[in-house]
């Protein structure tokens, strides 16, 4: 078995990720503040247990040709520290699609890696943590997540989010549960933004990844 002591690149990952979350500003919101809180709180409960890391077999989808692009993107912002501290862990990363059906054309513009979960590297049932990244001109289709607080933090590019604004390197984007969101991406750049859940233990162990399909018209 072994634990983060001796896994010192993840460990410093989740530093970053938990400074992250303190030092960037809520706007005034509660609720975020309060989700920002909970995340560095129990990415602390994570550090100090010396949580249990598990090997995953290194998978590549076809958006990850964008990686380099969106790393080195990312090295000119505000998330370069935490730009830094992923080298060390990519190639470990496992990028995958959630999803039993992926929409067409979605396939070659979307994947996600997850950090921090039940399925790991870093095991914990309390928080998700992980990375998304999104090909140039991706949309996202609507979706929502039963149960759980999201958050994204846009690590490089910029995307906009049920068309409301535009959000760049360092921004948050909040999802309290059960909000439908859909996440497009600019014409000439891909994005990396991390994300973390939290929420129930039981939804986070069995959370249903599905999009919302849009109404039929009469």
């Amino acid at each position: 078995m072994m634990r983060l002591a001796s896994n010192p690149d993840w460990i410093y990952l989740l530093r970053e990720i938990r400074e992250l979350y303190r030092r960037s500003g809520a706007g005034g919101s509660g609720k975020i503040r309060s989700h920002q809180r909970v995340v560095r709180e129990t990415i602390s409960k994570v550090l100090e247990s010396d949580a249990e890391v598990v090997e995953h077999e290194p998978e590549d989808k076809p958006v990850t040709v964008h990686l380099r692009r969106a790393m080195d993107n990312g090295r000119e912002g505000p998330t370069r520290p935490i730009i830094r501290t992923l080298d060390a862990v990519l190639p470990q990363l496992s990028w995958l699609y959630g999803y039993e059906k992926v929409p067409r054309g979605l396939a070659k513009k979307y994947a996600f890696a997850e950090i921090v979960g039940n399925r790991g590297p870093v095991l914990s049932p309390e928080l998700t943590l992980g990375l998304v990244l999104f090909g140039p001109k991706c949309t996202y289709p609507a979706h929502a997540h039963d149960g759980l607080t999201e958050s994204y933090y846009v690590l490089s590019g910029t995307v906009s989010e049920n068309d409301e604004g535009v959000w760049a390197p360092g921004s948050l984007i909040f999802n309290p549960p059960g909000r439908t969101h859909r996440i497009t991406v600019s014409d000439r750049e891909p994005a990396l933004l991390a994300y973390a859940w939290h929420g129930p233990k039981t939804k986070l162990a069995d959370q249903q990844m599905v999009f919302t399909r849009a109404p039929r018209k009469a």
